[in-house]
């Protein structure tokens, strides 16, 4: 069986150190959880460690808390559940959409732009963000999920 992972203080430091450098993020409450190779959970629920440990014992716990985020070459890329959660904290790698840019974005296109950033940035349209992009030489790679993606209206129909 594949156990819930609850992180130790050194990689919760990791996370926390990554939110930092990353994203300006100073602090964060909680109880980091992975399930499988990559996928990390937040849980700030009134559960300690022991509590949920014990659960797990007696009845299989497919998730705890939010999923947040994951390590993918040592950098963190946030869920647009993490960032929305650390809306008030993020200060940097923020790119800013305009509404073009926002329409492609929300229908999960890439962006062929250059921005003389590499790494993940946290996609934001005037107070809104609305998730995360990975930064290269002359694109943004967009990791909205499919479900969640603006769908295009069927002219045919006009639906």
């Amino acid at each position: 069986m594949n156990f819930l992972k609850i992180f130790n203080i050194n990689e919760k430091k990791i996370i926390l150190n990554k939110l930092k450098t990353q994203f300006g993020v100073s602090s964060l409450d909680g109880i980091f959880l992975k399930r499988g190779a990559d996928r990390i959970f937040l849980f700030q629920g009134s559960f300690n460690e022991e509590t949920i440990k014990n659960l797990e014992r007696i009845i299989p716990i497919e998730r705890v808390g939010i999923y947040f985020g994951k390590i993918q070459n040592n950098e963190l890329r946030l869920s647009i559940d993490g960032i929305h959660l650390l809306q008030n904290q993020i200060k940097k790698n923020i790119f800013e959409l305009d509404e073009k840019q926002l329409k492609s974005w929300l229908r999960g296109n890439e962006l062929n732009i250059s921005t003389g950033k590499k790494g993940f940035l946290i996609m934001k349209y005037k107070d809104d963000f609305i998730g995360c992009g990975k930064a290269s030489e002359q694109k943004i790679t967009n990791f909205i999920p499919k479900n969640r993606r603006l769908k295009e209206k069927n002219n045919k129909n006009n639906l």
